[in-house]
Order: structure tokens, then C-alpha cells, then sequence
């Protein structure tokens, strides 16, 4: 039905007129009643919502005329559907076609069971450069590289969404003319339909920023590295001509390795946090030589670099002391290494490591407080909230790390190497 914005009739399409309360007469003969309720027709000139209204019909029956979901132009009249006629899962089309129409930065596009395009929006034949006309009823290997055709990457990415509901793909892509971009996007399964709806955007400029962000962090890693490394070898030559003793030498070349160790943790995570698996593996490597003397156990957990490099240096000095004093001085001595999460009066979240001894020697109080239980001291300061608890017991050396879980970082663990490979 098309109106003007004065209340009257001029237009009634085909679906009106066939409408069994309705003869094409009366849409032109409008009552007085329905030419009241047509002035809703000027709002269409701006944009406001339409009233549903109840409307009387040539056999005296009301039927509820219900407009779409917010008022359009169809030349100057607007459009209606009885509200029995009109299904919930409709009142969309219309703006979902305008999005998908106007969303340039995305490529949509609806695939059957097979695979093959049924839609293409002008987002994706800007992205791939294919038109509607070359890519409706091909297979979507058209934008695929030649690799992942071959490992059946399309198929998959169906199999995932038809059995998950959705499948999540960043990779490689191919345009019309050869040139590659790296897409990142969904495939979706269609719960009322058959078929897929894929959306992609292209994320080539974020994805070369990435390559170059981790370039340039593995030169700096490099280069830190090499300092390390000449640090230790400088500190090595100075106190063997100054005649220092040994044990002396040995403990702090091994703590400039227990640095490093800690900076080899972070650099395979990108220095935005480090898995605390990894650290105590890291930590532990040296003394595990698996005869069950050490083990350690907890859930997947995070902390930020400055508390990963005073975990790693904490746990050396802790071996380092079992080693010489107690757990692992003797065949019998064990260690257990397990830690968990707990949350504090004011409902900050910790991390709480818990190093336990046992099946060594006695332990007894030092009558002095070594250069290890004082960088452990220093380097678990309140400042950050994160803390160090040595108890001496007869048992075995028992030792709980505190670390304020805040102020690691939330961003995803990132594998360099992995990046490195793509």
C-alpha cells in the first residue's frame, strides 16, 4: 500500500488487494477512520516510530495493520503486513540488509552445506576484488591460499562451525588478483536455515605491524641476551684474578644464569606476562633429574614480568640452599612446589606458592641471614603487595610467595617463536 503524506489512499499493490478483508475499491475509498490512522504517513518524513493500530474492515472485523520495525520511504508512501501474517525473525531483514550493504569493512557472504557463495556483499568484493557475478556459485577455495586447500582448511572450517556453531579462522587469504591479505573472522552455522554466514575483515596492516613489533623484540631480546652473557663472563675473569674463592664465583655466576633463565621465560611470552609453569621449570631444570625428588603442581596461571624474574631468582636461591643445606642434600629429601589462587580482605586476587621440604636434614634457625634470604626479602618487598614467608621448621624448610596477581598483565600469552614461524 502506497500513501502521500496527505491522508489518503492512491496505491494498492497486489498483496493488498488480494488481502480477503479488502477489495481494491475500498483501499481507494478509504473510510474516514483509516484516513485518520494513514497520517501516521507523515512521519515517515521524520523518522518517527509508527503506531500500531486496530483498523476496520469492509466485514465489520478489525485487523491490525502492523508496520516493519521503524518507518522507511518507498517513494513517498510507506509499507505495512498484518501482524498475522508478519514473523519475528523478519523484522530485521531490512536492516540487516542495509548494514551488510553498507559494512565496506567487512566481507559477508551466506555459503550452502557445500561451501559454495550464495551472497556476496560489497564489503567482500572490496576486501577480495571478486564480483557478485564471479563469486555466487563458486566454491570458497576461490579466496583460500593454495596450502591450506590442500590441508582441507575450507572443509574444516565448516566441520568446526557445523558441529560447534561457529568457527573462529585467522589466515592467509588470496584476491582476484593474486595478492594476498591476512583475514581474520567467523564462520557461523545457520540455525533456521541451511548453510553458513562468513564474516572476515582484512587485519593485513595489524598483522604485518605484529611481524615487525616481534622482529624488532626478538633483536632486542638478542642483544640482552649477549649482555648477559658478557656480564657473566667480565664478572667470571674479575673475581678469578682477584683470588675470591669458588663458592663464591659459582653462586653468583649462577644467579646471573637464574636471570637469565627468568628472561629466556619472558622473551617466549612476549614479555606481556609468563606462565609460572614455565618459570619453575625454568627454575628447576637444573636439579630435576627425574627420580621424583621434585615436583611441582597448580593451575595455568600468569604473572607480570617483574614478578616472574623475582620468582625465578626466589626459587634458584631456594634450591640452591636445598642443594646445600637441605631437601636435596640427601637421597631421601623431596620437594613439592604447588601453588593456588586466594583473594584477600579487600577481594584482591593472589597467587600463593607454597615450597615444602622434606626427608632432609634438621633444620634450625641460621644464626645469620644470608645474602639469599635477603634478596629474597628485597625482591618480594610490600610495595606491590606481593611477599615472602621462610619458616625454619625441624621438618624441612617451608616457604609461601605471595604474588598480587593485579598487576600482571591480562593481555593473551603470545609465543614469539610461533609468531616467528607464521
Amino acid at each position: 500500500m502506497s500513501t502521500a503524506p496527505e491522508p489518503s489512499c492512491r496505491v494498492a499493490n497486489r498483496g493488498a488487494s488480494a488481502n480477503p478483508y479488502h477489495s481494491p475499491n475500498w483501499f481507494r475509498d478509504v473510510s474516514p477512520a483509516m484516513a485518520r490512522s494513514v497520517k501516521d504517513a507523515q512521519a515517515l518524513y521524520r523518522s518517527d516510530p509508527l503506531p500500531n493500530r486496530n483498523h476496520r474492515t469492509p466485514s465489520a472485523r478489525r485487523r491490525r495493520i502492523l508496520p516493519p520495525l521503524s518507518p522507511f520511504r518507498v517513494g513517498r508512501g510507506m509499507a505495512g503486513r498484518p501482524a498475522s501474517e508478519h514473523k519475528p525473525e523478519l523484522i530485521g531483514t531490512e536492516v540487516a540488509e542495509l548494514l551488510i550493504a553498507n559494512a565496506r569493512e567487512y566481507a559477508i557472504m551466506r555459503l550452502d552445506d557445500d561451501g559454495r557463495i550464495l551472497t556476496w556483499s560489497p564489503g567482500a568484493q572490496l576486501i577480495f576484488g571478486f564480483s557478485p557475478e564471479d563469486a555466487v556459485g563458486e566454491l570458497a577455495h576461490i579466496f583460500f591460499v593454495a596450502s591450506d586447500i590442500a590441508a582441507k582448511a575450507p572443509e574444516l572450517e565448516l566441520e568446526v562451525a557445523r558441529r560447534e556453531g561457529r568457527a573462529e579462522n585467522s589466515r592467509w587469504h588470496v584476491r582476484k588478483d593474486g595478492g594476498r591479505f591476512w583475514g581474520n573472522g567467523v564462520t557461523m552455522r545457520l540455525n533456521d536455515e541451511a548453510g553458513f554466514v562468513k564474516i572476515l575483515r582484512d587485519e593485513t596492516a595489524s598483522k604485518l605491524a605484529d611481524e615487525q613489533r616481534v622482529l624488532l623484540l626478538n633483536e632486542l631480546n638478542h642483544r640482552i641476551k649477549n649482555t648477559l652473557a658478557t656480564v657473566q663472563s667480565i664478572t667470571e675473569q674479575t673475581l678469578r684474578n682477584a683470588k675470591v674463592d669458588a663458592g663464591t664465583r659459582e653462586s653468583l655466576t649462577s644467579r646471573l644464569m637464574a636471570l637469565s633463565e627468568a628472561h629466556d621465560v619472558l622473551v617466549q611470552q612476549n614479555w606481556a606476562a609468563a606462565d609460572v609453569h614455565a618459570i619453575v621449570a625454568k627454575a628447576l631444570g637444573p636439579h630435576a633429574h627425574g627420580d621424583g625428588r621434585l615436583n611441582a603442581d597448580g593451575p595455568p596461571l600468569r604473572v607480570s614480568p617483574q614478578q616472574a624474574v623475582a620468582l625465578s631468582l626466589a626459587l634458584h636461591e631456594l634450591a640452591t640452599n636445598a642443594v646445600k643445606h637441605g631437601a636435596l642434600s640427601t637421597p631421601a629429601g623431596q620437594i613439592a612446589i604447588t601453588w593456588n589462587t586466594a583473594l584477600d580482605g579487600e577481594g584482591h586476587r593472589y597467587m600463593n606458592l607454597l615450597w615444602q621440604e622434606t626427608g632432609g636434614p634438621p633444620v634450625s634457625q641460621p644464626q645469620e641471614t644470608g645474602f639469599g634470604m635477603r634478596l629474597l626479602a628485597k625482591t618480594f618487598g610490600h610495595e606491590n603487595g606481593d611477599a615472602a614467608h621462610v619458616d625454619f621448621s625441624p621438618e624441612g624448610l617451608r616457604c609461601v610467595l605471595d604474588l598480587n596477581l593485579s598487576s600482571a598483565a591480562e593481555t593473551p600469552i603470545l609465543d614469539v617463536d610461533a609468531e616467528r614461524r607464521r
